[in-house]
Protein backbone atom coordinates (compact mmCIF):
# COMPACT_ATOMS: atom_id res chain seq x y z
CA UNK A 1 0.00 0.00 0.00
CA UNK A 2 1.31 3.46 -0.90
CA UNK A 3 1.64 6.38 1.51
CA UNK A 4 0.84 10.06 0.96
CA UNK A 5 2.02 12.93 3.17
CA UNK A 6 -0.18 16.03 3.21
CA UNK A 7 0.71 19.33 4.84
CA UNK A 8 -2.09 21.60 6.02
CA UNK A 9 -4.16 18.43 6.18
CA UNK A 10 -6.89 19.35 8.65
CA UNK A 11 -8.90 21.83 6.57
CA UNK A 12 -9.76 22.96 3.07
CA UNK A 13 -7.87 21.50 0.12
CA UNK A 14 -5.57 19.50 2.39
CA UNK A 15 -8.52 17.77 4.06
CA UNK A 16 -10.05 17.10 0.65
CA UNK A 17 -6.81 15.45 -0.50
CA UNK A 18 -6.84 13.35 2.69
CA UNK A 19 -10.41 12.20 2.05
CA UNK A 20 -9.74 11.36 -1.59
CA UNK A 21 -6.47 9.53 -1.00
CA UNK A 22 -7.87 7.56 1.95
CA UNK A 23 -10.86 6.54 -0.14
CA UNK A 24 -8.43 5.35 -2.83
CA UNK A 25 -6.68 3.14 -0.26
CA UNK A 26 -3.55 5.17 0.48
CA UNK A 27 -2.06 5.27 3.95
CA UNK A 28 -1.57 8.85 5.13
CA UNK A 29 0.81 11.07 7.05
CA UNK A 30 -1.24 14.06 8.15
CA UNK A 31 0.72 17.24 8.94
CA UNK A 32 -0.64 20.36 10.64
CA UNK A 33 -0.22 22.41 13.82
CA UNK A 34 -3.39 21.33 15.67
CA UNK A 35 -2.59 17.96 17.25
CA UNK A 36 -6.09 17.32 18.58
CA UNK A 37 -7.68 18.04 15.22
CA UNK A 38 -5.12 15.84 13.46
CA UNK A 39 -5.89 12.92 15.74
CA UNK A 40 -9.62 13.31 15.22
CA UNK A 41 -9.13 13.39 11.46
CA UNK A 42 -6.80 10.37 11.51
CA UNK A 43 -9.28 8.32 13.53
CA UNK A 44 -12.17 9.22 11.24
CA UNK A 45 -10.26 8.31 8.07
CA UNK A 46 -8.97 5.07 9.57
CA UNK A 47 -12.44 4.00 10.71
CA UNK A 48 -14.12 4.94 7.45
CA UNK A 49 -11.57 3.59 4.96
CA UNK A 50 -9.43 1.08 6.87
CA UNK A 51 -6.18 2.88 6.12
CA UNK A 52 -3.36 3.80 8.46
CA UNK A 53 -3.25 7.52 9.25
CA UNK A 54 -0.15 8.82 11.01
CA UNK A 55 -0.20 12.18 12.79
CA UNK A 56 2.75 14.59 12.57
CA UNK A 57 2.29 17.89 14.41
CA UNK A 58 4.50 20.55 12.84
CA UNK A 59 4.49 24.30 12.29
CA UNK A 60 6.07 24.91 8.90
CA UNK A 61 6.79 28.51 9.81
CA UNK A 62 9.52 27.20 12.12
CA UNK A 63 12.84 25.47 11.57
CA UNK A 64 11.82 22.68 13.93
CA UNK A 65 8.59 22.03 12.04
CA UNK A 66 10.17 21.91 8.60
CA UNK A 67 12.97 19.69 9.89
CA UNK A 68 10.52 17.19 11.39
CA UNK A 69 8.69 16.76 8.09
CA UNK A 70 11.98 16.57 6.15
CA UNK A 71 13.11 13.71 8.37
CA UNK A 72 9.81 11.86 7.88
CA UNK A 73 10.01 12.21 4.11
CA UNK A 74 13.57 10.88 4.09
CA UNK A 75 12.92 7.85 6.32
CA UNK A 76 13.85 4.83 4.17
CA UNK A 77 11.93 2.45 6.45
CA UNK A 78 8.63 4.28 5.85
CA UNK A 79 8.67 5.57 2.27
CA UNK A 80 6.32 8.33 1.14
CA UNK A 81 5.02 7.90 -2.40
CA UNK A 82 3.11 11.17 -2.78
CA UNK A 83 3.78 14.54 -1.16
CA UNK A 84 1.09 17.23 -1.16
CA UNK A 85 2.57 20.58 -0.12
CA UNK A 86 -0.67 22.33 0.77
CA UNK A 87 0.07 24.33 3.94
CA UNK A 88 -0.40 28.05 3.46
CA UNK A 89 -2.18 31.20 4.59
CA UNK A 90 -3.05 34.73 3.56
CA UNK A 91 -2.40 38.10 5.18
CA UNK A 92 -5.12 40.72 5.37
CA UNK A 93 -4.05 44.13 4.11
CA UNK A 94 -1.99 45.73 1.40
CA UNK A 95 1.78 45.91 1.32
CA UNK A 96 3.16 47.98 4.22
CA UNK A 97 -0.08 47.33 6.15
CA UNK A 98 1.20 43.84 7.01
CA UNK A 99 4.08 43.41 9.45
CA UNK A 100 7.43 42.28 8.12
CA UNK A 101 7.30 39.35 10.51
CA UNK A 102 4.06 38.09 8.92
CA UNK A 103 5.46 38.59 5.41
CA UNK A 104 8.58 36.56 6.25
CA UNK A 105 6.49 33.88 7.92
CA UNK A 106 4.49 33.55 4.70
CA UNK A 107 7.67 33.14 2.66
CA UNK A 108 8.91 30.53 5.14
CA UNK A 109 5.76 28.44 4.67
CA UNK A 110 5.07 29.05 0.98
CA UNK A 111 8.63 28.97 -0.34
CA UNK A 112 11.26 27.61 2.05
CA UNK A 113 9.09 24.76 3.33
CA UNK A 114 8.01 23.84 -0.21
CA UNK A 115 11.63 23.90 -1.40
CA UNK A 116 12.96 21.77 1.43
CA UNK A 117 10.12 19.26 1.58
CA UNK A 118 10.09 18.82 -2.19
CA UNK A 119 13.84 18.23 -2.11
CA UNK A 120 13.59 15.67 0.71
CA UNK A 121 10.75 13.83 -1.00
CA UNK A 122 12.26 13.84 -4.48
CA UNK A 123 15.64 12.58 -3.32
CA UNK A 124 14.02 9.54 -1.73
CA UNK A 125 11.58 9.03 -4.61
CA UNK A 126 14.28 9.23 -7.29
CA UNK A 127 16.19 6.50 -5.50
CA UNK A 128 13.12 4.24 -5.74
CA UNK A 129 12.34 5.32 -9.31
CA UNK A 130 8.79 6.47 -8.58
CA UNK A 131 6.73 9.05 -6.70
CA UNK A 132 4.83 12.29 -7.03
CA UNK A 133 4.72 15.80 -5.59
CA UNK A 134 1.78 18.20 -5.75
CA UNK A 135 2.66 21.76 -4.75
CA UNK A 136 -0.47 23.80 -4.12
CA UNK A 137 -0.09 27.27 -5.64
CA UNK A 138 -2.92 29.55 -6.80
CA UNK A 139 -4.21 31.40 -9.83
CA UNK A 140 -2.87 34.42 -7.92
CA UNK A 141 0.51 33.29 -9.27
CA UNK A 142 -0.47 34.72 -12.66
CA UNK A 143 -1.49 38.23 -11.58
CA UNK A 144 0.23 40.90 -9.45
CA UNK A 145 -0.77 39.86 -5.93
CA UNK A 146 1.89 41.23 -3.57
CA UNK A 147 3.74 38.77 -1.37
CA UNK A 148 1.05 36.11 -1.59
CA UNK A 149 0.94 36.09 -5.39
CA UNK A 150 4.73 36.36 -5.65
CA UNK A 151 5.20 33.36 -3.37
CA UNK A 152 2.72 31.31 -5.39
CA UNK A 153 4.40 32.38 -8.65
CA UNK A 154 7.64 31.04 -7.17
CA UNK A 155 5.92 27.74 -6.39
CA UNK A 156 4.77 27.41 -10.00
CA UNK A 157 8.17 28.23 -11.51
CA UNK A 158 10.02 26.07 -9.02
CA UNK A 159 7.75 23.07 -9.63
CA UNK A 160 8.05 23.33 -13.39
CA UNK A 161 11.83 23.58 -13.16
CA UNK A 162 12.19 20.57 -10.90
CA UNK A 163 9.78 18.57 -13.06
CA UNK A 164 12.02 19.25 -16.05
CA UNK A 165 15.18 18.34 -14.14
CA UNK A 166 13.66 15.04 -12.94
CA UNK A 167 12.07 14.06 -16.25
CA UNK A 168 12.59 10.35 -16.86
CA UNK A 169 13.31 9.60 -13.21
CA UNK A 170 9.84 8.26 -12.43
CA UNK A 171 9.10 11.24 -10.17
CA UNK A 172 6.23 13.49 -11.26
CA UNK A 173 5.71 17.06 -10.05
CA UNK A 174 2.72 19.32 -10.52
CA UNK A 175 1.77 22.81 -9.38
CA UNK A 176 -1.93 22.99 -8.53
CA UNK A 177 -3.41 26.45 -9.20
CA UNK A 178 -6.96 26.79 -7.90
CA UNK A 179 -9.01 29.93 -7.59
CA UNK A 180 -11.48 30.66 -4.79
CA UNK A 181 -12.33 27.49 -2.89
CA UNK A 182 -14.95 27.16 -0.16
CA UNK A 183 -12.64 26.50 2.79
CA UNK A 184 -11.63 28.15 6.07
CA UNK A 185 -8.82 30.07 4.33
CA UNK A 186 -10.44 33.49 4.09
CA UNK A 187 -12.06 33.31 7.52
CA UNK A 188 -8.72 32.48 9.17
CA UNK A 189 -7.13 35.44 7.40
CA UNK A 190 -9.94 37.78 8.42
CA UNK A 191 -10.84 38.47 4.78
CA UNK A 192 -14.37 39.26 3.67
CA UNK A 193 -15.74 37.37 0.65
CA UNK A 194 -19.03 39.16 0.04
CA UNK A 195 -17.80 40.81 -3.17
CA UNK A 196 -16.75 37.54 -4.83
CA UNK A 197 -19.29 36.32 -7.44
CA UNK A 198 -20.82 32.93 -6.79
CA UNK A 199 -19.54 31.47 -10.06
CA UNK A 200 -15.94 31.92 -8.91
CA UNK A 201 -16.24 29.52 -5.97
CA UNK A 202 -14.98 25.95 -6.35
CA UNK A 203 -15.74 22.78 -4.39
CA UNK A 204 -12.65 21.35 -2.68
CA UNK A 205 -13.48 17.69 -3.37
CA UNK A 206 -14.13 18.29 -7.07
CA UNK A 207 -10.94 20.35 -7.22
CA UNK A 208 -8.90 17.47 -5.81
CA UNK A 209 -10.49 14.97 -8.20
CA UNK A 210 -9.47 17.14 -11.15
CA UNK A 211 -5.98 17.63 -9.72
CA UNK A 212 -5.43 13.88 -9.31
CA UNK A 213 -6.54 13.32 -12.90
CA UNK A 214 -4.10 15.97 -14.12
CA UNK A 215 -1.27 14.41 -12.09
CA UNK A 216 -2.02 11.03 -13.66
CA UNK A 217 -1.85 12.67 -17.10
CA UNK A 218 1.62 13.98 -16.33
CA UNK A 219 0.75 17.67 -16.33
CA UNK A 220 3.11 20.04 -14.52
CA UNK A 221 0.47 22.76 -14.02
CA UNK A 222 -3.15 22.10 -13.10
CA UNK A 223 -5.82 24.80 -13.26
CA UNK A 224 -8.67 22.46 -12.40
CA UNK A 225 -11.77 24.22 -13.66
CA UNK A 226 -12.87 25.40 -17.12
CA UNK A 227 -13.94 28.80 -15.72
CA UNK A 228 -10.51 29.53 -14.34
CA UNK A 229 -8.76 28.12 -17.40
CA UNK A 230 -10.69 30.65 -19.49
CA UNK A 231 -10.04 33.44 -16.99
CA UNK A 232 -6.30 32.76 -16.96
CA UNK A 233 -6.32 32.77 -20.76
CA UNK A 234 -7.75 36.29 -20.65
CA UNK A 235 -5.17 37.29 -18.04
CA UNK A 236 -2.40 36.46 -20.50
CA UNK A 237 -3.88 38.94 -22.98
CA UNK A 238 -4.61 41.77 -20.52
CA UNK A 239 -2.15 44.66 -20.03
CA UNK A 240 -0.03 44.27 -16.90
CA UNK A 241 -1.01 47.74 -15.69
CA UNK A 242 -4.71 46.86 -15.81
CA UNK A 243 -4.10 43.65 -13.89
CA UNK A 244 -2.18 45.52 -11.24
CA UNK A 245 -5.05 47.97 -10.74
CA UNK A 246 -7.67 45.22 -10.43
CA UNK A 247 -5.43 43.28 -8.08
CA UNK A 248 -4.88 46.30 -5.85
CA UNK A 249 -8.59 47.04 -5.55
CA UNK A 250 -9.40 43.42 -4.77
CA UNK A 251 -6.90 43.25 -1.90
CA UNK A 252 -5.18 39.96 -1.06
CA UNK A 253 -8.17 37.72 -1.54
CA UNK A 254 -6.94 34.93 -3.79
CA UNK A 255 -6.21 32.04 -1.50
CA UNK A 256 -7.09 28.41 -1.96
CA UNK A 257 -5.48 26.43 0.77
Amino acid sequence: MTTALITGATAGIGAAFARRLAADGHDLVLVARDTARLREQATELHDRHGIEAEVLSADLATEEGIGAVERRLGDPRRPVDLLVNNAGFGNKGRFLDVSMGDELRMLKVHCEAVLRLTSAACEAMRGRGRGGVVNVASVAAFVPRGTYGASKAWVVQFTQGVAKDLAGSGVRLMALCPGFVRTEFHERAGMGTGNIPGWMWLDADKLVAAAMADLARGRTISIPDPRYKALMGLVKLAPRGLLGGVSSRAGRRYGPS
